[in-house]
């Protein structure tokens, strides 16, 4: 035990739930964006319902970035480490999510000695598992568990493609990329054959099949938790209220952003980075600044890195860069199994624009307190990757976006937040620097579609603040399913 976490493949009980408690294990397959929301997830049921929760996180994402932040959650939250998993018989070019599929599949063995270690310890009453970790439903069945949630930590409308992924691998022969007409689903905005999850775009590819399997599995969940809200893609919300036979009930519950455990902004602790962008936000007007990062795993080629620094200068506008170090091989997901960045990010940006710029801009390297930065007074927009757990943040703040979407469900998100919730303006597929320092001001200040654009944000945080307070959506429908566990339903 250390800092209130179990280590290694240990289920060993730690100190503070009591006996009775009800208990939920949650398999986190790899990355943040996975293990936030559903730490989060497990910070809410222990604070509202007294449930004690284990997190449990694959070998191959044990970064330090995983350390710290699971030695940071409260006692009612453990942590196991699965044990390693041999991935060595894949192909060198093997995507992500074939990569989390495969770990996830092989794990299942070990995983169901794990739970059924802890359902002799304790009253566990649930199983969840996240979008890639469908086939761990196979373990708990075998371990005894009596109920197996899906937790999907982005939105309705990629929800519902996986859903219909099945039928659709059958109905539409060619690749989605080559489609004349954009793919139209019950309640979703129309989205573009291009702009359909990365992983769906090469069907030769393991990686589609597996998303395929994963749509099939996720109809042997007892319901499905989703991180999003109503208010953000109502339509979509109202279709999947009333599932077709056969699909499990969907539970909006979001949105579940980072929260801080008290202390971790210790006045005592050393000066920092985070001390330091934060100091240098107070100093500048109210909304003035836009935030600018791509999220833990994003890293951009250097073509557009030097466009977007060039945008940035010519858009006139404040600006707190998180800069990255581009990727050599030019893969946009290079920092997905590792959020520090393995070189100086600043030797890659033009020539001048350092001096140019700083008396407007601020750059930091890897890394901001997102969260923060996105809640302070002087923060105006945000330039993002579209990932949802960056959206929600966003949304919750307040914060209008320019969207600039990498790999995985982004570019679907992006389609979703422009041309459906109205919450973002979309950077043109060209990237050139003129493009983007228009769409900079724009949502900064511009008085069309940036006004509209603010104004919706605005609309939007109310509704998600409204949804977390006790009798708001995302509230009861959390209640709703913890009730079902008190009571012995499903």
């Amino acid at each position: 035990m250390e800092n209130g976490k179990c280590n290694g493949s240990s289920t060993t009980k730690c100190n503070g739930a009591a006996a009775a408690a009800m208990h939920v294990a949650m398999l986190v397959t790899p990355g943040m964006g996975h293990l936030i929301p559903l730490a989060e997830l497990a910070k809410r049921l222990a604070a509202r319902h007294g449930v004690t929760s284990t997190l449990l996180t694959f070998a191959s994402t044990a970064s330090a970035t995983q350390r710290e932040f699971l030695a940071s959650l409260p006692p009612a939250i453990e942590s196991v480490s699965l044990p390693p998993v041999d991935l060595s018989d894949l192909p060198a070019d093997a995507a992500i999510e074939t990569l989390m599929s495969e770990e996830c599949v092989r794990l299942v063995p070990a995983l169901t000695a794990i739970l059924s270690g802890i359902r002799e310890r304790r009253r566990l009453v649930a199983f969840v598992a996240d979008l890639f970790g469908a086939d761990s439903f196979d373990a708990a069945r075998d371990a005894g568990v009596p109920r197996r949630y899906l937790f999907f930590p982005t939105n309705l409308h990629t929800l519902t493609l996986l859903l219909h992924l099945p039928d659709l691998d059958v109905s539409i022969p060619g690749e989605f990329r080559d489609l004349d007409e954009p793919v139209r689903l019950p309640g979703c905005v129309p989205i573009p054959g291009k702009d359909i999850l990365m992983p769906l775009q090469d069907k030769s590819r393991a990686c589609y099949g597996w998303m395929v399997h994963h749509g099939t599995r996720y109809r042997d969940a007892d319901a499905i938790l989703v991180n999003s809200f109503d208010a953000v893609e109502p339509d979509a919300a109202r279709v999947l209220r009333h599932p077709k036979p056969g699909v499990p009930p969907v539970f909006p519950i979001g949105p579940l952003i980072q929260t801080h455990c008290a202390g971790d902004d210790d006045a005592a602790a050393p000066p920092s980075p985070r001390a330091a962008c934060l100091d240098w936000l107070d100093r500048q007007p109210d909304r003035s600044v836009i935030f600018v990062s791509f999220g833990s795993g994003g890293a951009l080629p250097t073509e557009h890195m030097r466009e977007l620094a060039l945008g940035l200068e010519l858009s006139g506008q404040r600006f707190l860069w998180v800069v990255r170090s581009p990727s050599d091989e030019g893969e946009v997901s290079a920092n997905y199994y590792d959020a520090e960045t393995k070189k100086n990010p600043f030797g890659y940006l033009p020539e001048g624009f350092v001096e140019r710029t700083k008396e407007v801009g601020l750059l930091v390297p890897s890394w901001a307190p997102q969260t923060k930065v996105l809640a302070h007074r002087a923060t105006g927009g945000f330039l993002t990757h579209c990932g949802w757990n960056s959206v929600l943040e966003s949304l919750v703040h307040g914060v209008p976006m320019v969207a600039w979407p990498l790999f995985a469900e982004q570019r679907q998100n992006a389609v979703m937040l422009t041309e459906g919730a109205g919450a973002a303006i979309r950077v043109p597929e060209s990237k050139g620097k003129e493009k983007i320092a228009a769409v900079v001001r724009e949502m900064m200040v511009g008085e069309g579609r940036g006004a509209a654009v603010r104004a919706k944000v605005a609309e939007l945080q109310k509704m998600a603040t409204d949804g977390l307070r006790d009798g708001g959506a995302a509230t009861s429908a959390l209640d709703e399913v913890v009730d079902k566990w008190t009571g012995g339903e499903k």
